[in-house]
């Protein structure tokens, strides 16, 4: 299999769908604006979000890919359905008792997630309860998607995991569009845009487990080894999780407590800076675990570094100039794709401190989720949970210090810097137990990325233009200057590299699977 060009499948099927999502947060900044509205439903949105991290595309699927590789590998097709059923049946029980609960508790979760408006803002308190309860079976049905998606990476089918989240995007924009006007508050029609979501997100991917002979049947087993395996290897696996998203949530409480406007502020930068996020790492992590859980499981040693360095060498190719291009033209973006409605001059501002801040460690987030799989994949994963441990820490350490000085753009800033702390150390161990050995070539290949970086910067920098033609100019004077940035950054960046002597073959990877 060629990995490039699986990654470029993956890469463009994430790019619909975060392109979709643009126009879904686009739609929500005119309709609803920021405030507090927006407010209570990122909140009631983030929780689902945090669980379906934590059964599904977190601990789960890093306790779980692993061993169906395995299984896929050296047991054949009918004991992997096997487990594929088993496990299906226990993550399904044990969803719907969480979701139960869920809704039962729905006043107290959202007590413990932003407590600074049970006193200062008890109607945005009060509507973030009663979305969250329309949100949270959300959870049961997304995690059975993130289930389907392992397997069908599992298989090489990476085109479909990745069209998936479409499909949300595709119900947010329609409930938008069409639907606001028939609810009370109109905000409400996105709690409900989120469950249907979530409906057919798991439709869509049903016929192709079908396909593969992979669709779970009904087998509830608690003595089975391979389920066993999973839920030993799940119990580090949902501490690490749990510390990485409970940083996030410690953020929300803090933004709580800062200006009207801060969590969602917070929320419009985080999205595009999940933009190369999402195209990159976590395409990148989908490819490269079941690959190195491969190698793994034959041994091959070798080609597991080569995988690995792969890996890195693409991150720092992509995800640098991403960083760059977002610190530098985060005015234009913030306007360009928000600034219509009622999402005013000021929103602008302060979205694009948080922006500039949450680039500073862009590059660490994305190697987080290429070096965590090297891992994973080998069935260790205490060492990562260990370092989330140490990386949480530091993160809430960065959160004090920061948050009375920048405010919101704190809090964005101590969680990027605390990726890139996270991204070091994994690095580090993978180094020093002699895991990954770096090929030749790489103090070349960083000179090379550097010149690029250079140029792109000064040139993206002086076509840019001024602040005040981007918040004065109209859709689509803006769209078109923001689309000639991005053609001009990448035409000066991928131009020097090719110059320098960089070629696309040099990326071409090949994987048996």
């Amino acid at each position: 299999m060629n990995l490039l060009k699986a990654l470029a499948a993956v890469g463009s099927m994430t790019l619909l769908s975060r392109v979709l999502g643009f126009v879904r947060d686009t739609l929500i900044a005119r309709v609803f604006g920021a405030g507090m509205y927006t407010d209570a439903f990122f909140v009631a949105f983030k929780i689902p979000n945090l669980l379906r991290r934590l059964f599904a595309e977190g601990a789960f699927s890093q306790a779980f890919v692993p061993v169906l590789a395995e299984y896929k590998n050296r047991r054949g097709h009918e004991a992997t359905h096997d487990l594929v059923s088993k496990v299906a049946t226990l993550l399904g029980l044990v969803l719907m008792l969480v979701t139960l609960v869920g809704i039962l508790a729905a006043s107290a979760i959202v007590y413990v997630s932003a407590p600074g408006w049970a006193r200062s803002e008890p109607q945005t308190f009060m509507l973030t309860v009663d979305m969250l309860r329309i949100i949270f079976p959300y959870i049961f049905l997304i995690s059975l998607v993130a289930l389907a998606g392992g397997v069908l990476n599992t298989y090489s089918k990476f085109s479909v995991p990745a069209f998936t989240p479409v499909w949300l995007n595709i119900a947010f924009i329609c409930a938008a569009l069409f639907f606001a006007p028939y609810f009370d508050p109109p905000i409400m029609v996105l709690a409900w845009a989120v469950f249907a979501g979530g409906l057919l997100q798991l439709g869509f991917q049903l016929p192709f487990l079908r396909r593969i002979g992979m669709l779970p049947r009904l087998r509830l087993d608690f003595q089975d080894e391979g389920v066993w395996r999973i839920l030993k290897l799940m119990g580090p696996a949902v501490f690490g999780v749990s510390i990485a998203q409970l940083s996030l949530l410690i953020n929300t409480i803090f933004a709580s407590f800062l200006e009207s406007g801060s969590v969602s502020w917070l929320y419009y930068a985080d999205r595009l800076m999940e933009f190369p996020t999402g195209l990159l790492g976590v395409a990148l992590g989908t490819i490269l675990l079941p690959s190195l859980s491969k190698s793994v499981a034959d041994q091959a040693e070798s080609e597991y570094s080569s995988l690995l360095d792969w890996g890195l060498r693409l991150t720092l190719l992509l995800a640098l100039p991403a960083a760059v291009a977002l610190a530098v033209l985060a005015v234009p973006l913030v306007t360009s794709l928000f600034h219509y409605g009622a999402f005013t001059e000021h929103d602008v501002w302060m979205t694009q401190q948080a922006l500039v801040a949450y680039s500073l460690g862009l590059l660490g987030l994305i190697l987080v989720k290429v070096l965590a799989p090297a891992f994973y994949a080998r069935q260790n994963i205490k060492t990562p949970v260990k370092i989330a441990v140490a990386t949480l820490l530091a993160t809430q350490l960065m959160n004090l210090v920061f948050v009375g000085i920048f405010q919101h753009a704190g809090l964005a800033l101590a969680i990027g810097l605390g990726a890139c702390i996270n991204a070091s150390l994994l690095y580090y161990q993978l180094r020093r137990r002699g895991i990954y050995q770096p090929q030749a070539g790489w103090a070349r290949f960083i000179a090379q990325v550097a010149v690029a970086l250079l140029l792109m910067s000064v040139a993206l920098w002086f076509a840019a233009g001024s602040s005040e033609h981007w918040l004065q100019s109209g859709l689509w004077i803006k769209l078109a200057h923001l689309c000639g940035l991005v053609a001009l950054g990448g035409a000066v960046y991928f131009s020097v590299l090719w110059l320098m002597g960089l070629r696309i073959r040099d990326f071409i990877k090949r994987s048996a699977h």
